[in-house]
């Protein structure tokens, strides 16, 4: 292996979240989505939510790790003797599917796995389904696991960075979770106030591609949507993860929209790591800096290998 580092959860213990007979059919990613849904109800300083909220999550891999096992069963012991619970919780759904169940939620329910973009397009989808009042509210977020499989072919294809520096992504694992929508809690990070998405076709199914003016389509739409000026943008969370190609065409695609105007850019999965769970623990950090800072508007972009892009903007105010 050329790589050697990622961005790892250290010290998780689901048991403050989850009951030892339910965590027990449980892997690592549902019990992280679990966890975090709690850990977002109980930032709300709220104990349920309607029955009617939904949930959307999104996982770039999902369980991999799980299929991985089942299958190593079902080659070993046969069909008849493969555990079945194995298979249930080899289903990138089967996190949304304990949150709700857990939380006695009866909304939509979906997972979208759009690599990189996962947990933006999540967002995205819930929010159109508020808007469209198919649900009160929605769970939304990202959650992502590292293991050996994923690190071994992500780094065989020459996606990781080496230790040697140069091109390439660190894998982050961890789940973020938001409540978004009408719900009993007072307590306000921010809105979701536009989105805009778009698709490279240039790009090929495992790369980025070499198209700016439809990532800055995408930004120009979720401005468009918020209905605010570029002049109005106060920082862009930029879906920049250390990949070069990736990062030039999100660099010039900045440049192209906003000139020499453009607003601070903040990485922040050179912090959390890519995929899903940095995608939402991306969300978090302009969530947080909106409310506790001074910003009206913050664009977060998310490019993903295969040329989907997904941008949103986060408001102090409501419309």
């Amino acid at each position: 292996m050329s790589a050697h580092s990622a961005g790892l959860v250290r010290d998780f213990s689901p048991k403050e979240f989850i009951p030892p007979m339910k965590m027990r059919r449980m892997n690592t990613l549902s019990r992280m989505g679990l966890s975090a849904a709690k850990l977002a109800l109980r930032d709300a300083g709220i104990d349920a939510l309607d029955p009617a909220t939904g949930v959307a999550l999104g996982t770039a891999f999902g369980p991999v790790q799980t299929s991985v096992d089942y299958m190593q069963e079902y080659v070993e012991k046969g069909a008849a003797l493969a555990p079945p619970q194995l298979f249930a919780e080899s289903v990138a759904n089967a996190p949304g599917s304990h949150i709700a169940i857990e939380l006695g939620l009866r909304g939509f329910n979906v997972t979208i796995t759009q690599r990189e973009s996962s947990a933006l397009a999540a967002a995205m989808y819930a929010s159109s389904q508020i808007l469209k009042g198919m649900a009160p509210a929605a769970l939304i977020g990202g959650v992502e696991e590292v293991n050996e499989m994923i690190f071994s072919v992500l780094d065989r294809i020459g996606a990781l960075r080496s230790t040697e520096g140069g091109s390439g992504i660190a894998i982050g694992e961890g789940s973020a979770v938001f409540i978004a929508g009408v719900t009993a809690s007072s307590r306000v990070y921010g809105y979701l106030s536009g989105f805009g998405i778009a698709r490279d076709t240039t790009a090929s199914i495992s790369d980025w591609g070499n198209d700016p003016k439809a990532v800055a389509s995408a930004m120009a739409a979720a401005l468009d949507d918020a209905g605010i000026r570029r002049e109005d943008v106060g920082a862009i969370y930029a879906s920049a993860n250390g990949n070069a190609r990736g990062d030039g065409l999100e660099l010039d695609a900045i440049r192209g929209l906003f000139g020499e105007s453009a607003p601070p850019i903040v990485a922040t999965k050179a912090v959390f790591g890519e995929y899903a769970a940095g995608g939402a623990l991306q969300l978090a950090a302009a969530l947080i800096d909106i409310r506790e800072g001074d910003l009206r508007h913050i664009l977060v972009n998310s490019l993903s290998a295969g040329g989907g892009i997904v941008c949103a903007v986060i408001s102090r105010e409501d419309g």
